[in-house]
């Protein structure tokens, strides 16, 4: 059995997490979500990047995008200035996840964007951050606190950045007019895939 401070630490865990998705609403900026759904409809194509666990909610970001035909791949930091952003063009855009918004490793990045003319998307925390600064539209990203004691791990930052993933989906959906039937075509497995194709339901 898991002892007093433990069970504590695991119910605190969701008190924490849902306090923050609650409250996160109230930092929606209904002008620049609005400029970020209508880039992500009109490009060709999604880029997304981050580091840690930022780098890996970008992933679950770009596979998202993919789930409403909009091609989006994520670009490592590291490949991105060994020429990954080469699969960048002109009017495409680009989704920068950083809770600083002062990440080096994607500072190089920017400078390929804006040379290439790519638009920018930054999500962070930091609206005076050189990320930020650097965008085209800024999404403030809200954080109560992380879930560990000594409020380090990227725990509550990263449910919080997926859950502005998962907004930006939803409004996609909406804008696009993107139907049950698209993603019966692009996702016959799984028992998703056997319910959407399932001509008898």
């Amino acid at each position: 059995m898991l002892s007093k401070n433990a069970l504590n630490a695991v119910y605190q865990s969701f008190d924490i997490e849902s306090q923050c998705i609650s409250e996160m609403k109230n930092y929606i900026n209904e002008e620049e979500f609005s400029k970020a759904v209508e880039l992500l409809c009109n490009a060709v194509r999604i880029g997304a990047a981050g580091s840690g666990h930022s780098g890996i909610a970008c992933q679950h970001f770009c596979h998202l995008m993919c789930c409403v035909e909009r091609p989006a791949r994520f670009i490592s930091p590291a490949e991105a200035i060994h020429g990954a952003t080469g699969y960048l063009q002109k009017g495409d855009v680009m989704v920068f996840a950083s809770r600083g918004g002062k990440t080096k490793e994607l500072l190089p990045i920017v400078d390929i964007c804006k040379a290439k003319g790519v638009k920018i998307i930054t999500i962070t925390e930091n609206l005076q951050s050189p990320l930020a600064e650097a965008a085209d539209v800024v999404i403030k990203q809200y954080v109560n606190r992380e879930t560990d004691k000594w409020n380090m791990q990227g725990t509550t930052s990263t449910t919080a950045l997926c859950m502005l993933f998962h907004a930006l989906q939803a409004a996609v959906i909406e804008e696009t007019g993107y139907v049950a039937e698209q993603f019966a075509l692009i996702h016959p497995g799984g028992a998703v895939g056997e319910r959407l194709n399932n001509k008898s339901v």
